[in-house]
């Protein structure tokens, strides 16, 4: 039930739409899904979850809630054979979708869109995650 709340359906607004943020907020949001993608596939929790924005922290208020949560719902983003960034949408000036393309621990392709928002300190953190099959093919 908590893994519905996590999830967002913007697929469509991601795909339909311009890219429209600066290099610099593109590369700071990608930097972020990358750190909690490497954090993940070296099994450290606290660098993961520290990645997550404080409305994911409301939600998942702990460390091993939020691993649960993700190993439960998400094993393509827990565990990725590879993964590249995709599509990217700036919503504001501060909010930001981007498309992530995963191979997953069972060798299927799956799309992740994560919406990220700036935080007061500048960084950005995850917001939330949709994760689905791809229709992509690996090679």
């Amino acid at each position: 039930m908590r893994r519905a709340v996590f999830a967002f359906a913007i697929v469509p607004l991601i795909l339909a739409s311009p890219t429209l943020a600066g290099d610099a907020e593109i590369k700071a949001g990608q930097a972020t899904i990358d750190g909690q993608l490497k954090a993940f596939m070296a099994d450290d929790g606290a660098a993961a979850y520290s990645f997550a924005a404080p409305n994911v922290k409301r939600i998942f208020p702990t460390v091993d809630t939020f691993m649960n949560m993700v190993a439960n719902g998400y094993a393509p983003v827990r565990k990725p054979r590879t993964y590249s960034f995709g599509k990217v949408q700036e919503m504001s000036p501060t909010s930001i979708i981007q498309q992530v393309l995963i191979v997953g621990p069972d060798g299927k392709d799956y799309e992740a869109v994560y919406t990220l928002e700036q935080q007061p300190d500048g960084t950005f953190q995850i917001t939330g995650c949709s994760l689905r099959a791809s229709n992509a093919l690996s090679t």
